[in-house]
């Protein structure tokens, strides 16, 4: 049986969480170490000023749940080193998010943060996310192709340093035409800074925006894949040098 660590980027209390551990727990031991709070849109980011506390809160149907003070990234570290300390993690899954991480997303995400720290030490890893930002999202959906991808990946693994990002339609079951393996839609947010007046005069700004997708005739990306009735599996490595750039900026070089 395998030993399976859980993280997510919305919060112990998040429905998504739970889908993902209805998903998981047949494949073997579940632990699922969270946040207190919502972690979307941290990305990467790690705790260095304040001390990291973890605290066992529930074990469920034979999972344990932990909490923590910490980020998503935060949580991968405290359950691989402290509650899961010298033993191996064969799978490593974060979400199900509430809300889209393809595009360039995936370098805000929380969800996917996790998924690629598991990464680094080569622990193969997968974030999966739903097209639905409504805290009462039906996941049933998300719950079918979690199961399938998490069965191939156990069965076959990931190369190292290797994890997925899953974005699953907002449709049924039915209505899912099948799994792409896609690539990053190449995009970027436009960004709209809202100004609002607060009820003392004070001005506030909410970020809005949408994705401006670059690639809108590609049929191989992450968002060609989603609008069309598919659900995107992007493999994704933390590489993240530009390896064609490398030659044209050769003659850059020079000794001292």
């Amino acid at each position: 049986m395998s030993l399976i660590l859980i993280t997510n980027d919305d919060g112990f209390e998040a429905r998504g969480l739970e889908a993902l551990v209805e998903a998981a727990r047949d494949f073997g031991e579940v632990v699922v170490v969270t946040s207190n709070s919502p972690q979307s849109g941290m990305g990467h980011a790690i705790t260095m000023h304040v001390p990291l506390r973890v605290k066992h809160y529930k074990t469920e149907n034979g999972v344990k749940y932990y909490r923590t003070n910490g980020t998503s990234v935060d949580c991968v570290k405290i359950g691989q080193h402290v509650v899961l300390r010298d033993r191996k993690i064969d799978l490593l899954l974060s979400g199900i998010n509430h809300g889209s991480n393809s595009s360039v997303s995936i370098l805000y995400s929380g969800t996917m943060a996790a998924a690629i720290e598991a990464s680094f030490e080569g622990t193969p890893a997968i974030g999966f996310s739903l097209l639905d930002y409504s805290p009462t999202a039906d996941f049933s959906t998300a719950i079918a192709f979690a199961k399938k991808i998490i069965t191939k990946t156990l069965q076959e693994g990931l190369p190292k340093h290797i994890c997925l990002n899953v974005n699953i339609p907002k449709l049924s079951l039915h209505e899912i035409k099948g799994i792409k393996i896609t690539r990053q839609t190449l995009g970027y947010w436009h960004e709209d800074l809202e100004e609002h007046t607060d009820p003392y005069g004070g001005k506030y700004y909410w970020l809005a925006g949408y994705l401006n997708n670059l690639e809108t005739e590609a049929t191989d990306t992450c968002e060609w894949a989603l609008q069309n009735g598919y659900v995107s599996v992007m493999p994704v490595h933390f590489d993240m040098t530009s390896h064609k750039t490398i030659s044209k900026l050769k003659h850059w070089e020079h000794d001292r």
